[in-house]
């Protein structure tokens, strides 16, 4: 076979593939297939450098790892603001028409999976990340190189991130299952948990093996000039990705609704499990006024499914200890399988809502499962008790230190900072990567260090000494100085990552930085009204910020005056022209148009991707296009890069 046979037969094959795996749709037998298939191979084995970069005989898997490398993704991954009914939705809709009246939704199907980050440059699938936090997750590129959805060269060459779902299909979740059993293992609770399951094989072959599937729904770092996300959406899916179902264009409440209540209709027979509808502002200019809050965009949404719900039986109430102390209630259950999952356990809140439902152990009960929605019950069928139901009573004592319980009502805490679950689950928090990183401190370290009764709480990580640890299984010289060296290293880092690593509940690194810059020092005394007049920052999480601080403020005042950290200051930008200005990129530069964002954002600019009469600069470069075009029609101040340097 010489290279323009090879080319001929390779693109065949792609074809094929893309058949079978992606439109579930075969364009030739098997054996067809695999003629071509070892045909091809027996090529690409001789002259390596004449591969396709695409071709099939690349899903394969690799060597097998030791571990997920952290990754970055090159813009943050948000979470989706949850609807559950009309109502929440319109509510959803009129904030948005703050911004703009004049609204045009996308909708299309929420798949049930895990969430996947694509990083494509000059045409070429670079990485692969999991969602991980948000803003770092792991590598898993040498895995999603084995799964045909994902295609390993696409026709774009800007640097493009391209965001979606893995997940497993409802008969192949089966099949794998089956397999499972016969081999001894656990079966999975749910594809859900399988898809995530088998993205994270350290062995990619078992990875392949899986099936897995995925279903783009967004893009994150990109260069794309669209206006409306349906057509961007649109320009993704012919680059070799598939099209998800039941997508549809409206303005109308009506229209969602109809939409929604067509793709419940459809569930079934949708042949990944879902569970809900992903609702879209489709211009891109209101997505970009709207903007983020801490956690999701204004722009987008996720409307539920209806709840799915069972009868079952209650067979007791267990505590649980959260890492700052408060006491969940949490009762076990008869299992009960709902909407593809096992349900055992469902979430009380706290025993005034055991109270209210007046629950006894026993006693028969409906439990609903909605979307992402951690199990929960909402009736008790008091007339089914038979004599054998017993009351609950409200905890006096932990359950892990036996010490007394702080009953503050709504509110039980162990405030005793020696508790097992406290000290552990604080400081395994406190160590970890995405906070103080402390090198070599993992689980296994902590607890160990904890059962010892080496350490009682995160302060006692600074009073370490070599003595202290020399005795202890597992403990060699080097061992002992790097994890001394490690904590030592966390010296005068800044605020906000101590903060962050406090662990504080609903208060995460973006919310510990704008605490932090805004309050300085301060935060330890901050009040609930002055952190509620932060934008961005709500009720719950000031509350939760307050409450954290008035039980732990001498741990959290030592803590600061050991580790000395960096204070950011909030610098406020001197006065030059592109302060407080709306400006947009266009064309090819001298450098990237990425570092220029950030330059021009460093002097106080809003920088967005598109022109509308709010612009007030459009900088341009060679090959500018339509964005130059509409900025002229509009009036907008045009710049080329010099006098946008002259500017400066």
């Amino acid at each position: 076979m010489n290279k323009d046979e090879y080319s001929i037969k390779i693109e065949k094959l792609i074809k094929w593939a893309h058949a079978y795996y992606v439109e579930d749709n075969p364009q030739a037998t098997d054996e067809e297939y695999d003629k071509l298939s070892r045909e091809c191979l027996a090529y690409e084995q001789t002259y390596p450098k004449n591969s396709h970069p695409n071709s099939p005989n690349k899903r394969v898997g690799g060597f097998v790892l030791d571990g997920f490398e952290k990754a970055s993704h090159l813009s943050r991954m948000w979470s989706q603001e949850d609807v559950f009914d009309t109502e929440e939705l319109i509510d959803w809709i009129n904030r948005a028409k703050k911004v703009n009246t004049n609204l045009e939704f996308m909708c299309e199907p929420k798949f049930d999976g895990a969430s996947l980050n694509l990083i494509y440059e000059n045409g070429l699938l670079k990485q692969a990340i999991t969602r991980g936090d948000g803003s770092i997750g792991e590598d898993v590129t040498n895995n999603v190189k084995t799964i045909h959805s994902i295609p390993l060269q696409i026709t774009e060459k800007s640097l493009l991130e391209i965001r979606g779902e893995i997940v497993i299909k409802k008969d192949d979740f089966e099949k794998i299952n089956e397999q499972r059993i016969k081999n001894e293992e656990p079966p999975f609770a749910n594809p859900r948990n399988a898809a995530a399951g088998s993205l994270r094989q350290l062995d990619p072959n078992i990875t392949a093996k899986r099936k897995l599937f995925f279903n783009v729904w967004g893009v994150g770092e990109n260069s794309l000039e669209f206006t409306r996300t349906s057509n961007m959406m649109q320009y993704i899916y012919k680059l070799g990705f598939a099209t998800p179902p039941l997508q549809t264009i409206t303005t109308t409440v009506e229209g969602i609704e109809e939409t929604y209540n067509k793709i419940i209709a459809s569930r079934n027979d949708i042949e990944m499990m879902l569970d809900g509808m992903v609702v879209k502002i489709n211009d891109i200019e209101t997505q970009e006024e709207l903007g983020y809050t801490v956690k999701f965009p204004r722009w987008s949404c996720a409307y539920k499914f209806p709840a799915v719900e069972k009868t079952t039986k209650v067979k007791n109430i267990i505590q649980q200890v959260g890492r700052t102390g408060v006491i969940t209630p949490v009762a076990v259950v008869e299992a009960t399988l709902i909407d593809g999952s096992t349900v055992e356990r469902a979430s009380l809140h706290n025993y005034d809502e055991i109270e209210r439902l007046d629950l006894r152990i026993n006693d028969e009960v409906i439990i609903i499962k909605s979307g992402d929605i951690i199990p929960k019950i909402t009736k008790v069928f008091h007339d089914r008790r038979d004599g054998t139901q017993e009351e609950v009573k409200r905890p006096t004592n932990c359950p892990k230190c036996e010490s007394e319980l702080l009953d503050e009502g709504t509110l039980i805490k162990c405030q005793n900072l020696d508790c097992p679950s406290i000290v552990t689950n604080s400081i395994i928090y406190f160590a970890s990567k995405n906070c103080m990183n402390i090198d070599g401190l993992g689980i296994k370290i902590v607890e160990q260090l904890v059962n010892e009764k080496k350490i009682y709480d995160i302060l006692d990580l600074y009073s370490l000494e070599y003595e202290n640890l020399a005795n202890l299984e597992g403990f060699k010289e080097k061992k002992i100085n790097n994890l001394l060296n490690a904590i030592k290293d966390t010296k005068g880092t800044q605020l906000h990552r101590v903060i962050n690593a406090l662990g504080i509940e609903h208060i995460g690194e973006v919310a510990s930085k704008q605490i932090c810059l805004e309050f300085g020092l301060n935060v330890i005394n901050i009040d609930l009204d002055s952190l509620i007049a932060l934008d961005g920052i709500g009720e719950q999480m000031a509350k939760s910020f307050v409450e954290f601080m008035r039980v732990n403020h001498t741990l959290v005042l030592k803590l600061i005056e050991i580790i000395n950290p960096e204070i950011e200051v909030k610098i406020e930008v001197e006065e030059n022209a592109f302060k407080d200005k709306t400006v947009v990129l266009t064309g090819t530069m001298s450098q990237s148009r990425g570092l220029i964002k950030k330059d021009l954002e460093a002097l106080g600019a809003k920088v967005s991707s598109s022109v509308s009469k709010k612009t007030d600069y459009l900088i341009y470069g060679e090959e500018a296009g339509s964005k130059y075009d509409k900025a002229v029609s509009l009036g907008v101040n045009t710049l080329t890069e010099e006098e946008m340097k002259d500017l400066l």
